[in-house]
């Protein structure tokens, strides 16, 4: 192409009269405009556009493509912060005046060459470490090598942890106090003290046992001398460790309580991609965890209770409040139990979170916990109850009830047990768990508490209507709750409170006599001539379960009378026979038989609530008194909220 025809491209640099101006023609005529910019072509705007832009590209290109290329940038382009004066340093000594002789164009100058100067001595001297540290590795032998890695791992896992820690907002500083009662006196009578030590070797051979042949896991299996893991955890581990905390605090295991807290400390892990009971995990872990915490003082407890706590909210994430059974903790999806009547939640699983959300909010000061189990008493008091009575099964979408099934027992019966408790934690002053309790009393003794013609006082089943004449063990507990509400009854119904709470623990009692091993059945009916007696196969087991011991505790701390304690040492005597074995306490597959065929799973809560209300039934009453300790329905003091109390905590950031 000839020179004439390039220079259209950048313009003249000759002035309107070269190459075919308006005076003339010349050599760039041929009716061609004058070839100033704005005399272009399209195609040749475009070919100018793309020869700047690779023009462009290249300088630039070149620049970034620089080792250590952002800093020479920064140095370069960006100087407007060198010509800024530099704060003081520490301890208010001023730095040394700028010195004459040079504008800021000039100091910017300056800088930027001083700075990428001194960026390329640094990449050479980070070439030349890194040369090195490559020879010394490859004259290592293989073990050197791969204890170096595992302890650079170990160092970037505890910087993480570190920064995790620093950037996640802290748990207010709380100044402990133990509350009244967390340590009793010896019995005075030597024989309840002996009783009481023979309780408390029994949670030592339970507890020993489980560190020899299941540490860390969930429970053990006593026959095999293994570990066993139930799916209602997840893949967390750790139950019966957590379960046993306060047990051991109670019974002064020093050590023991050490070393489990050892463990939680290092060990205990909720970040596990796994679905968990929501119920179960809030009544054993969070309730563990908090009276642990209120016993010892020691902060680990406290925060374990809140970070896990905190992986239990999002079961609450449903249309109505009311929060699923099961929930993945990693990924926060929940989902009910399949067999619960049309996907409904369950009664005594939502039912059971109050005491110690309400308590996770006290330690935290975040108010969502309590905000969530307030709202599901805002939807229970939207129901109509039928007959006055809550059923088991409610939908968490539709807000409705499911079946009309209604149990004191199994499915329904720590709701009831949280309603009272909930008025006694808060120095009752929550009067509306109060009349919710009390209505709710009101209306089982209408519908579901019978008496059968041998002079036994039952709590009845109710299925639409129709009463099924079943008791379930767990459904002993009962005994000890209308006790322990006695003194809040309306109507002057205290002694009758009482006396209520006095057949029942006599129902339980004679489920346990008339068996051949004197532990009770998993169920007994009234019904077909036979009364407090299993009939069925499948409701003849005993897997260590402590309702009929919880109810003597209680009506031997509320009434004083011996028989209370006398019926608990027979249980110690039946449990020593017939669960005891070489490698811990096994339940019962059939307590009507002469010989034993174990179940070979030593359940946490045998030392969590079995054990424990055993010890306590041979303690005085000092030892975690009512009027400032409640139980959560596994066995785990938690402190009454008094509305004076002095051991509120500061909260300071």
């Amino acid at each position: 192409m000839p020179a004439a025809s390039l220079l259209p491209l950048f313009g003249s640099a000759a002035g309107p009269g070269a190459l075919g101006g308006p005076a003339g023609g010349g050599a760039g005529g041929g009716g061609r405009k004058a070839a100033g910019p704005g005399a272009f072509r399209l195609t040749e705007k475009f070919v100018l556009l793309l020869v700047f832009s690779a023009f462009i590209t290249l300088c630039f290109g070149a620049i970034f493509f620089l080792p250590d290329s952002s800093k020479l940038l920064s140095g370069v382009f960006f100087h407007s912060a060198a010509l800024q004066p530099p704060p003081p340093p520490p301890g208010g000594q001023p730095r040394a005046p700028p010195q004459p002789g040079g504008g800021p164009v000039a100091g910017a100058a300056a800088a930027a060459a001083a700075g990428g100067a001194g960026s390329l001595e640094r990449i050479r001297a980070d070439h030349e470490r890194a040369l090195r540290e490559a020879k010394e590795t490859l004259q290592k032998l293989p073990e050197e090598i791969r204890r170096d890695i595992r302890q650079d791992k170990e160092k970037l896992l505890q910087d993480a942890r570190g920064r995790k820690e620093a950037g996640a907002p802290g748990l207010p500083q709380r100044l402990f106090r133990q509350p009244v009662g967390a340590v009793g006196q010896e019995p005075a009578d030597p024989a309840v003290r002996q009783r009481r030590a023979k309780i408390k070797e029994m949670m030592k051979h339970a507890w020993d046992n489980y560190k020899r042949y299941a540490w860390g896991l969930n429970e053990l299996k006593p026959i095999s001398k293994q570990g066993h893991s139930s799916n209602l955890f997840g893949n967390i581990q750790g139950a019966t460790i957590v379960d046993a905390l306060d047990t051991l605090y109670i019974m002064e295991m020093k050590e023991e309580f050490k070393e489990a807290k050892e463990w939680v400390e290092k060990n205990l892990d909720f970040n596990v991609n796994a679905e968990i009971s929501v119920f179960e995990v809030n009544i054993r872990f969070v309730g563990g965890l908090l009276s642990a915490y209120y016993l010892s003082g020691e902060e680990v407890f406290r925060k374990k209770a809140v970070e896990l706590g905190e992986k239990l909210l999002p079961a609450f994430n449903t249309p109505t409040g009311i929060p699923w059974a099961l929930l993945n903790i990693k990924s926060g999806i929940g989902r009910n139990w399949p067999w619960a009547s049309g996907g409904s939640s369950i009664l005594a699983e939502f039912g059971t979170l109050h005491l110690e959300f309400v308590h996770l909010s006290h330690l935290s000061g975040n108010p969502v916990f309590a905000e969530k189990v307030m709202n599901i008493r805002k939807v229970l008091n939207r129901l109509d109850k039928p007959e006055g009575l809550y059923p088991n099964y409610l939908n968490p979408s539709s807000g409705q009830w499911g079946q009309h099934h209604v149990s004191i027992g199994g499915l329904g019966d720590s709701f009831y047990e949280y309603l009272l408790k909930a008025w006694l934690m808060s120095d009752k002053t929550d009067e509306e768990g109060k009349k919710m309790y009390y209505d709710a009393v009101q209306a089982i003794e209408t519908h579901l508490i019978r008496k059968s013609s041998g002079g036994l006082t039952y709590i009845a089943e109710w299925k639409g209507g129709l009463l099924e004449h079943k008791m379930g063990h767990l459904t002993c507990f009962a005994g000890g709750m209308f006790a322990l509400g006695a003194d809040g009854a309306p109507n002057d119904k205290m002694g009758h409170h009482i006396e209520l709470g006095a057949e029942i623990a006599r129902t339980c009692h004679e489920s346990y006599d008339r068996t051949s091993m004197k532990l009770g059945p998993e169920a007994f009916r009234f019904d077909g001539g036979v009364e407090a007696i299993a009939t069925r196969q499948n409701e003849k087991y005993y897997i260590l379960r402590p309702e009929v011991i919880e109810t003597y505790m209680y009506m031997w701390r509320l009434t004083h009378d011996p028989k209370y304690r006398q019926w608990g040492w027979e249980a110690v005597e039946a449990l020593e026979k017939h669960c005891r074995v070489d490698g811990g306490y096994s339940g019962i597959r059939d307590v009507y038989n002469n010989h034993e065929s174990h179940d070979d799973v030593q359940q946490s809560f045998f030392l969590s609530e079995t054990l424990k209300y055993l010890y306590l039934l041979f303690s005085e009453d000092d030892l975690l008194p009512f009027e400032h300790w409640i139980f959560n329905t596994e066995a785990h003091p938690l402190p009454v909220l008094h509305k004076d109390d002095g051991n509120k905590e500061e909260n300071q950031k």
